[in-house]
């Protein structure tokens, strides 16, 4: 992370995270414009609370930041890495995917301070 910008590098230590998401349900939530916050309340809250001062820095970041900004970082991403997921997030029709999720995570973050 560069002067409060996330990177592909800052991404590349959660990409484990999208390999227990297969393409194919990302892109159906993504239709859908699903809320998945609320699936993941109390997982999101146990990890809140164990946060170093880069991570909180970095969340802060992410929730701060533009849909299309954090797209072309997935765009970027996509081209290092190859997978797919990243690709799914930086496509125009998952702006409303994500901007309803940060919308989301940061209400919850901010109702249970980091």
């Amino acid at each position: 992370m560069t002067d409060d910008i996330i990177t592909y590098e800052d991404l590349k230590v959660y990409e484990f995270v999208l390999g227990k998401v297969p393409s194919i349900l990302l892109g159906a939530m993504i239709r859908r414009n699903q809320n998945i916050v609320p699936k993941f309340k109390s997982t999101i809250l146990s990890r809140l609370s164990s946060l170093n001062e880069t991570q909180k820095k970095q969340l802060d970041t992410v929730l701060n930041s533009e849909v299309p900004e954090l797209q072309k970082i997935f765009g970027d991403a996509y081209q290092k890495s190859g997978k797919k997921q990243y690709k799914q997030l930086s496509e125009p029709k998952a702006a409303k995917f994500l901007e309803t999720n940060l919308m989301e995570l940061k209400k919850l973050v901010e109702k249970n301070s980091v």
